[in-house]
């Protein structure tokens, strides 16, 4: 970690337990950015909801510290952090107007009447709900009610707000809708947010960076660009999006490339994990980035395969295929000549690149912190 860096918050050595035996956060070490949008990824009981709640002051660390603009906050209560919190519930009064609600931490911090009139103004214009101050949170939609939680973290403009699952409970719709508004928000405000979801397109639609954690750890932060083209993690790749998944065994390295055996295939692949002839990966390939039926000698991996199963889904279609006696292998193609260009039971031939695929850990290897 470097103290000089622009770091708005830094957790160093931070681990969490709530029966002193086992870690549901361990050892992190993450720095985030003045003006960042970080994204937790994870599945349920990964341990980023409890990172969350320590940055907030809602729980206390068991190790390691937390600090804000290079202070440790470890003897700060929560109302003295100065942090915008957005949950998944709304958490609004209800027997308060949108106003009442937006004007509650105004007063808290000694703002004056025509202060508070010209923030919640702000406020409310900055998330597009101009002239719904007098209704109550029960005549708003779940869509609005949000954008008022959004607008009340908001009001008292602080530097840094964190976000739990903010639009877990809105439908489809709403969710991209409200992925794009908080971004808008975000970019105009420059303020730093942290933001927990266990949702990859919101992690992809809105993040700078994205931590991706299991079972306490980060597996791997980057950009989403990254995170998906290239994982450094199986669970990662796993995780992320579709990816096919091959067990095989090294037979022979070249700089930054190894040759893979797989079910009597040699495949190519780019070298993520430190690997010599003998050892054991998993070799992660994107369904989309599979051609099939490729020119000839066009890709240095080329295999035989059989369309076990077909899905029309408008834009492509999903393959399911049978290569070398694994019957889960998926590829991805344009819907751009039409149904019927493959069809169930075709014997074909595919390929990809060696940079398309990646040799990371075997099965069964634990993730480290990044």
């Amino acid at each position: 970690m470097n103290p000089n860096g622009n770091a708005h918050v830094e957790f160093e050595g931070v681990s969490k337990s709530y029966d002193g035996q086992t870690d549901v956060v361990q050892n992190l070490n993450l720095r985030v950015k003045k003006g960042e949008f970080l994204t937790l990824l994870g599945p349920s009981g990964s341990g980023k909801t409890t990172c969350l709640m320590m940055l907030a002051g809602f729980e206390m660390p068991t190790a390691g510290s937390i600090r804000i603009d290079g202070r440790s906050v470890h003897n700060l209560p929560p109302h003295k952090r100065g942090i915008g919190m957005v949950f998944q519930n709304y958490a609004l009064f209800p027997h308060m107007t949108v106003s009442g609600n937006l004007s509650f931490p105004l007063e808290v911090r000694g703002l004056n009447p025509e202060q508070r009139r010209e923030r919640i103004r702000k406020a409310l214009e900055l998330v597009r709900l101009d002239g719904l101050q007098e209704r109550r949170p029960a005549e708003l939609s779940g869509g609005q009610q949000q954008r008022v939680a959004i607008a009340r973290a908001l009001v008292f403009e602080p530097s840094l707000v964190l976000m739990d699952e903010p639009l877990g409970a809105l439908d489809r719709r709403l969710r991209e809708e409200l992925q794009y508004e908080i971004r808008r928000i975000q970019r105009s405000l420059k303020v730093t947010i942290v933001y927990v979801t266990h949702d990859q397109q919101e992690a992809m639609v809105m993040s700078d960076r994205v931590a991706v954690f299991q079972q306490g750890r980060v597996e791997q932060v980057a950009s989403p660009e990254a995170i998906y083209e290239e994982p450094e993690r199986r669970f990662v790749a796993r995780f992320i999006g579709e990816n096919n998944l091959l067990p095989g065994k090294v037979t022979a390295v070249e700089g930054d490339l190894c040759q893979v055996e797989i079910e009597g295939a040699i495949v190519k692949a780019f070298r993520v994990a430190p690997c010599r002839p003998g050892d054991m990966v998993t070799l992660a390939i994107r369904p989309e980035r599979v051609c099939v039926a490729p020119d000839p000698e066009v890709y240095s991996n080329e295999l035989e395969a059989k369309i076990e199963d077909l899905v029309f889904l408008g834009d492509h279609l999903r393959l399911r295929m049978n290569v070398h006696g694994r019957s889960d292998f998926i590829v991805k193609i344009p819907n751009i000549v039409g149904h019927g260009a493959v069809l169930e039971g075709d014997r074909v031939r595919i390929g990809w690149t060696p940079t398309d695929c990646r040799a990371l850990e075997p099965v069964g290897e634990k993730g480290v912190t990044l």
